[in-house]
Parts: structure tokens; sequence; C-alpha cells
């Protein structure tokens, strides 16, 4: 409705305010009180006809501007996407919305998606009618009875998936892998070793006596 609440700034504004309730606050609650109004429809009638008149008599005043700056009263359909209930809701990642335990599938837009995991605006009118809005734009969806859920692919028995691993292939490091590498230097080394060291002196028999 675009109404702006303009607050009193100054303490004489904040004293009419609160003069002028006080006055209704004492005044017509007397004046109810004489007119043995019991009831709400009998006040309203009184107030209508009676009690706001003279008040405005006494102490109205005239403006100081005389323009009218009042603005046109809003149309239905205006009124019916004012007074609406909205609600934030997630986008899932199949393009569904929840609200009030059921299921919104989203359609395509042409060019134009919420995307996946994007806040939606969920507004439910007075009469019950719903919207979908992303960002001031009305989507198109249509109801379903629950979201369709991906198969889940059956889960192979450990013992299987342990055969299938040991059954693999052992792995052998290729000639020039730095293992190799490391294990032929140190097989040079043990053979240069061995070609080094002095061979024993065999023993000769003794000739005889």
């Amino acid at each position: 409705l675009d109404i702006e609440v303009i607050a009193a700034s100054s303490p004489q504004a904040k004293g009419r305010v609160e003069r002028i309730h006080g006055i209704h606050q004492d005044r017509l609650v007397k004046k109810l009180r004489r007119k043995q109004s019991s009831n709400h429809e009998h006040a309203n009638v009184y107030l209508a006809r009676e009690y706001l008149p003279e008040h405005n008599r006494r102490f109205a005043r005239a403006a100081a501007q005389p323009e009218d700056f009042h603005r046109r009263a809003p149309r239905a359909a205006e009124l019916d996407g004012i007074f609406r209930l909205e609600s934030e809701r997630t986008i899932s990642d199949d393009w569904v919305v929840r609200y009030d335990n059921r299921w919104f599938q989203l359609e395509g837009q042409g060019r134009y998606y919420a995307p996946a995991q994007g806040k939606v605006l969920v507004c439910e009118g007075r009469h019950g009618s719903l919207a979908i809005e992303y960002r001031g734009r009305a989507l198109r969806w249509q109801e379903i009875s629950a979201p369709i859920r991906p198969a889940v692919p059956e889960a192979k028995p450990v013992v299987e998936r342990a055969t299938k691993w040991c059954a693999k292939r052992k792995w052998v490091p290729p000639a020039n892998h730095p293992w190799r590498e490391a294990a032929r230097r140190v097989m040079e080394k043990r053979a240069s070793k061995g070609a080094m060291a002095p061979r024993p002196l065999l023993a000769l028999p003794s000739a005889a006596p």
C-alpha cells in the first residue's frame, strides 16, 4: 500500500499526538457510556454519525495547502498482490519447491531459469491461490505428489569387491624407476668390493720326508 510512517520529531508534535489520544480515550469512553453502547456495531455507528462529525466541527483546521494529495485506490488485482503471505523457499537440485507439505515442480521458462539452490517466494493469496516468484518474476509450475528420487545403485558385497581388488595385476615399477636405479647402484657397489678383495692362498701339499 506504500504507507509511510512519519514519526513526530519535535516535543510539540509529540505533545499534540499524546493530547489527541488522551482526549479520545477520556471523552469517547464517557460518551459511549452515556449512549449505553455495549457492542462494536453500535459503537461504530455512533463514531461515524455523531462523534467524529462533532469532533471535526469543533477542532478541525484548514490545511495550509488546498491541493488534494490523496492517491487513487488500488484495484482488486493490486490488492490481491499486496494482502498475501510470502514465504521464502529453496529450489532443490531437481527444481522442486516444497511448501506446506506440498511439492511444486518448476517448469521450463524458455531461456530464463531459476537456478538450483536459489531462493524463491511462495505467495499465498487470501483466497488460497499460490504463486512462485523468482526476483519478482512469476514462474510456471505444476503440483506433484512427491519428487522423483534417482535410483540408488545396488551396493556390491564386500567379499566380491575384495576379490576383484586382489585379482588385479600387481604393479611392477619400470626399468627407469628410481627404486630400480637405487637397487642397481647397490648391486654394482657390492660387485666392485668383491672384485677388489684379495684371494686366499691355496695350501700346497708338503713333500714326504
